[in-house]
Parts: structure tokens; C-alpha cells; sequence
């Protein structure tokens, strides 16, 4: 009996030293975007580390991170690398899903098309949620793609501007876009009558170069005093053309090429890119600023 209640007292000193430590390893982070945004997006799913409304922030990290997703996006898909990533290192991480507006293959499977300016309202809804949540007064927002432009909105038109810290953006299109993919299809937007990009989302046109939405983003310029902006661009974008509209003055802007030759991340998988994660990390915590120790990125997959 003596040696049945030493073995376990010594069972339940281990469970007691395994529990915590298994309850704190780190979540794994993947550096790959295509693969991993292809399984990520289960309905109603959230990015691993994202969207727990308990957690707290940090002394060291006292504003939580939002994730705004890109074009065609949502909460879980985009955001396989950032959430787990920022969980990682301290961070309570939130993300939403916003312009869903197609019901298949399921609610919220697309997000990003819907009107803009309709989308930032949602933004500005999900960001007071957190708030009230976290007890934080203002958050940092690290946007994709049309993640990098609707936020603005909020912050130059819907009284967000007080509320938001650091933004940082991956691919930013501050000056629009002349790209195939929303360029060409935008000229037929501007005809009189139908609007065939209405079909797909309003979204498109709106981010198209010289379109009313940009001119009126542009018009008094587009940095709003009290936030820091930070830019991270490729010149292997497809989607943005020129890469140089997320280059903006009054904003700290960054070529990845500058910096690290060797990485050819485009559109989608700066989102998953491991040396612009570097730049975002000392975005959100100059004072600890981490080296960079460039890798090969290969386009949509990332590092072999």
C-alpha cells in the first residue's frame, strides 16, 4: 500500500508539472499561405490563436492585434500564420470576417466584397466589441490587401481614429490598383447603367485606381494624425500594379526585395511570408526589435 501511494503521489506531481507546460506550447506557425488557407477555412472556424474574448493584454503588449483579412478572405483563411504567430509571442489576436455577401459554398466563405465604406462599419463594430472585451483603449490593426485600405476608412470617416495604434499593412494598395484583376473590370464600371462588377462586389471597382472611392480616400491625404503606419510590399505583386501604391509618404514603407533579395513572395503569400512576420513583429513592438535573417520565400508556398 505504502509503495501504491508513493507511485501515486509521484503521478500526480508529474500531471501537475506536464499540465501547465502542455497548456502554454506554442502553437505551430506555418509559413505558407496557399496550403494552409485552403484547409483553414472551415465554416464558422477562426484562425488558430484568434478570437479568444477572455484574454487579456499584457503590461508588454498592451493593445490587442485585429487581423483584417484581404479580397475574398475571412477570419480563419487568411490568417493561418498571424494568429498562431502573434498568440505566440503575447499577443490577444482578433480577427473578423466582414463584406461576405455571397452565401456559397457558405456564409461567410468570401468575405471582402461588399461595399467598403459598409464594411468599415463592420470593422468599427467588431473593434468596440474588443475593446469592451479586453479593456484596452485602442488596438493595432495588421490588414492584407483590401485589409490595408477599408481600415483607413474607419479611422478618416468613422470616428476610428482615436482607437487604433499601429497600422500595419501587408500589401497595400493606398493609390488603388491598375491591376487585370480589378483594373480592366473597373473601366466597364464607370460606363452609364450597369454596374456588371456589382455582380461579384462593389468592392472591385471601388479599389480600382481613380475610382470615386479612391478619390475620395486621397482626397486631404490618406495618413490620419495619431496612428503609425507601417508599409510591407513585394515588387512580385500581381495584384496591386504598381507594387509602389502601398508606398505613401508620412508612412514608414518597406520593399521586402530591399532587404531580402532571395524572397519572391507575391500577392497572397506575403501573408505568410516569415521575413515580412519580422517587420510586423517590430511594428507592433519597436522597443524589442528582432533581427532579420532573410530566408528564401517561394511564391504561394512559401520556404521548402
Amino acid at each position: 500500500m505504502r509503495r501504491l501511494a508513493v507511485l501515486a503521489t509521484l503521478l500526480l506531481t508529474s500531471l501537475a508539472l506536464v499540465g501547465p507546460a502542455a497548456a502554454t506550447d506554442p502553437l505551430p506557425v506555418p509559413y505558407s499561405f496557399l496550403p494552409n488557407a485552403a484547409f483553414g477555412g472551415l465554416p464558422g472556424s477562426n484562425a488558430p490563436g484568434t478570437n479568444d474574448f477572455t484574454c487579456k493584454p499584457s503590461t508588454a503588449h498592451p493593445r490587442p492585434v485585429v487581423l483584417v483579412h484581404g479580397t475574398l478572405g475571412n477570419r480563419s483563411t487568411n490568417w493561418q500564420t498571424y494568429g498562431p504567430l502573434l498568440k505566440n509571442n503575447g499577443y490577444c489576436v482578433f480577427a473578423l470576417t466582414y463584406g461576405a455577401t455571397l452565401p456559397l459554398p457558405y456564409p461567410g466563405a468570401f468575405g471582402g466584397l461588399g461595399d467598403i465604406p459598409a464594411s468599415a462599419e463592420q470593422l468599427a463594430v467588431f473593434v468596440d466589441q474588443v475593446l469592451a472585451a479586453t479593456g484596452a483603449s485602442k488596438v493595432d490593426i495588421v490588414g492584407h490587401s483590401q485589409g490595408t485600405l477599408m481600415p483607413d476608412y474607419y479611422a478618416k470617416y468613422l470616428g476610428g481614429a482615436s482607437k487604433i495604434g499601429s497600422y500595419i499593412s501587408l500589401a497595400p494598395l493606398w493609390h488603388g490598383t491598375s491591376s487585370t484583376g480589378t483594373g480592366a473590370l473597373s473601366a466597364l464600371a464607370f460606363a452609364p447603367g450597369f454596374d456588371p462588377l456589382d455582380l461579384v462586389g462593389p468592392s472591385l471597382g471601388q479599389m480600382a485606381t481613380g475610382s470615386p472611392f479612391m478619390t475620395m480616400m486621397r482626397a486631404g491625404g490618406v495618413v490620419v494624425p495619431g496612428i503609425n503606419y507601417v508599409n510591407i510590399m513585394t515588387k512580385y505583386d500581381e495584384l496591386v500594379q504598381p507594387y509602389t501604391s502601398g508606398n505613401e509618404p508620412g508612412m514608414t514603407n518597406i520593399v521586402l526585395q530591399d532587404y531580402c533579395p532571395q524572397d519572391f513572395t507575391e500577392h497572397f503569400e506575403i501573408a505568410a511570408d516569415k521575413n515580412a512576420s519580422i517587420f510586423v513583429l517590430n511594428a507592433l513592438d519597436p522597443a524589442h526589435p528582432r533581427p532579420l535573417v532573410c530566408s528564401l520565400v517561394l511564391p504561394f508556398v512559401g520556404g521548402l
